[in-house]
């Protein structure tokens, strides 16, 4: 993974503060920090700003432990720019695979996803759009931060002033869904969905094996539930995975029952084990990519099983401007079909990329934690036909970098800005927010609690992907007996769940990496 450097000409201090920021995703929300955040919610800019002219980039040697990502940026490098991403499946999928006792492949591992697996509160708009929010700390390595970007959507509206949902579940049912925790958690929460969705909804379902079939075409719910309900009780798991056809026929469907008006969206349930058929995502995309550009159908990817094929869900989810979530158990299934699903059903952002401009005067180095394949060339922020994430009400998204300051620095340390379109008019929007060196707390095991959770999340993450694991690309970061210790005592500190359930994980992989077998 390249580090880059950002080198000192004159002049270039006010170009540089008249550039763009940045940002990124996750779901929920509660912790503000102590940054500084945007104002001006869902400000128009009808003539895009051309990009600075800074420095130039030197390309620093890999760090143990790190991995190759895409080539981020051309010149100038004082600039990181990315699509929003608001999946979570990895962290969901690295706690299932240690509870059965097996540290996780690294090439699973994703460090964005585990970050915004945690509830922050940052502060949010009144109306469409994001606020953004830039704090950070000092590490324990001299001269290094961890500095942290925040985007916050508006709140979800109540279930009954959302628009109406057409949604099209696209099941496997081959045979690898037999698996206990895998079509069983399927069935019920889709059985208990329905029965929770708005009568004004309509439902559709497909189901494939070694072929597709669609079982329900796009059914209004109201009064016809029980119609529903024997579809998904129908459900039984049978051959082999023909994933392409799978949606292929789900998207065509969705396109036959596309309602106006209504947010149209495929849902996958697939433990993504293509063995028959196509099996990569982006020759199976390309059936589908016309529907999907040309009627705004999103893909919302839910990943089953001990046996997952990862890279292929978010691949798909990717492509298909949606998001993937891991379901491992009843509790896991409830929240994602019952709750998160119904809520978050709208649209509040199409295509929103963000930009971080790091200041030449203040900054040496800085690399972006994970994002590995949502990075977008700097040249492209503003442009409006580059794909970039979807978010919808209720969403928090959050980026983390580690950055390197000059000694002695102080000063503007980064601007953040997102840039989106609006769902419905594709009118492009603008927000921004600012972070001085003065604003860094000491340390980011005394920061407050959103950004130390932050933190304790990434070091995680990237301690599991580095060889070995016995050591980590970040700096300060601690080893994994001393990270379970911090991340014990900021569970008993913030008595939530959530923290307390990563702290277990910790302690989890911990016991299990001194198990393994030296490499």
């Amino acid at each position: 993974m390249k580090w880059h450097g950002t080198r000192r000409p004159a002049g270039v201090l006010l170009a540089l503060t008249a550039a763009s920021g940045l940002l990124l995703s996750g779901c929920s929300g509660e912790d503000g920090g102590t940054g500084a955040t945007s104002s001006d919610h869902g400000r128009t800019q009808d003539v895009p700003r051309p990009a600075p002219d800074g420095p130039g980039r030197y390309e620093g040697g890999e760090r143990e432990g790190e991995r190759g990502s895409r080539e981020v940026a051309p010149e100038p490098d004082h600039l990181s720019t990315f699509a929003l991403d608001v999946d979570t499946a990895s962290y969901g999928y690295t706690r299932h695979t240690l509870a059965e006792g097996r540290l996780p492949d690294p090439s699973t591992v994703r460090p964005e996803e585990f970050v915004n697996s945690f509830r922050q509160d940052y502060p949010r708009p009144d109306g469409d759009g994001f606020t953004v929010t830039v704090d950070g700390a000092r590490t324990d390595e001299e001269d290094w931060s961890l500095v942290r970007v925040g985007l916050a959507t508006r709140a979800a509206e109540p279930d009954d002033d959302r628009p109406p949902a057409a949604l099209t579940f696209v099941v496997d049912i081959s045979g690898s869904m037999a698996e206990p925790g895998r079509l069983d958690l399927a069935r019920e929460a889709l059985g208990t969905m329905t029965d929770r969705l708005r009568d004004d909804d309509s439902v559709a379902l497909v189901t494939f094996s070694d072929e597709a079939e669609t079982v329900l075409p796009m059914t209004l719910l109201g009064g016809r539930r029980d119609t529903v309900h024997e579809a998904v009780d129908s459900l039984e798991p049978t051959d082999s995975t023909n994933l392409g056809a799978g949606v292929e026929t789900g998207y065509r469907t969705a396109v036959e029952g596309l309602r106006e008006g209504a947010t149209n969206r495929v849902v996958l349930v697939s433990d993504a084990l293509a063995n028959t058929g196509e099996t990569e995502a982006e020759t199976i995309l390309e059936r589908i990519s016309g529907s999907r550009r040309e009627h705004g159908i999103t893909l919302f990817g839910v990943g089953v099983g001990s046996d997952y094929g990862d890279a292929l869900m978010e691949q798909l989810a990717d492509e298909g401007d949606g998001h993937t979530v891991y379901v491992s158990d009843e509790a896991d299934a409830r929240e994602v079909f019952c709750e998160e699903l119904p809520r978050n059903i709208d649209l509040t952002a199409r295509d929103a990329k963000a930009q971080v401009a790091f200041d030449p005067e203040t900054v040496a180095e800085f690399r972006l934690v994970g994002y590995d394949n949502r990075r977008v060339a700097d040249e492209d922020f503003r442009d409006d036909r580059v794909d970039g994430g979807e978010v919808g009400p209720g969403h928090t998204v959050t980026a983390l970098y580690a950055v390197r300051t000059r000694p002695g620095a102080e000063g503007h340390l980064a601007t953040a800005t997102v840039r989106y379109l609006d769902p419905d008019s594709r009118t492009p929007h603008e927000e921004t927010g600012d972070l001085e060196t003065g604003r860094l707390v000491d340390s980011v095991w005394e920061a407050r609690r959103g950004l130390t959770v932050t933190a304790t999340a990434a070091y995680f993450a990237d301690a599991l992907r580095s060889p070995g694991r016995r050591g980590s690309a970040l700096p300060g970061a601690p080893d994994l007996g001393e990270l379970s210790e911090r991340a014990e005592s900021l569970a008993g500190r913030t008595e939530d769940a959530d923290v307390r359930e990563l702290a277990e994980a910790i302690r989890t992989a911990g016991r299990l990496d001194r198990s393994a077998p030296a490499r």
